[in-house]
């Protein structure tokens, strides 16, 4: 059990980095919401992995698949914490 949390907790750390380099723009986010960020994304692509390919989630932990379903999953969070959350952005004009 408790290898299954270090487990996740890896993984999502891993995954919620990934997702972070690829989508473009400033996140001020610490290691905490990154971390949970990458776990987040695990769920989601995990739920879609098991939607598209009918495939178990308990089926195995630690899989190539699992992986980038994980960091999938966290830039479709990231992305929809993008949305949802706004980022105002102030314009300056330059004349």
């Amino acid at each position: 059990m408790i290898t299954g949390i270090i487990l996740l907790i890896v993984i999502g750390a891993i995954a919620g980095f990934i997702a972070r380099a690829l989508v473009p723009g400033d996140d001020s986010m610490g290691i905490v919401p990154t971390i949970v960020l990458g776990i987040v994304g695990s769920f989601i692509g995990g739920f879609l992995g098991a939607l598209i390919f009918g495939r178990d989630a308990l089926e195995g932990l630690l899989q190539p698949s699992g992986i980038i379903g994980s960091i999938i999953g966290a830039i479709i969070a990231l992305l929809v914490y993008k949305a949802v959350t706004g980022r105002k952005h102030t314009r300056t004009s330059v004349r």
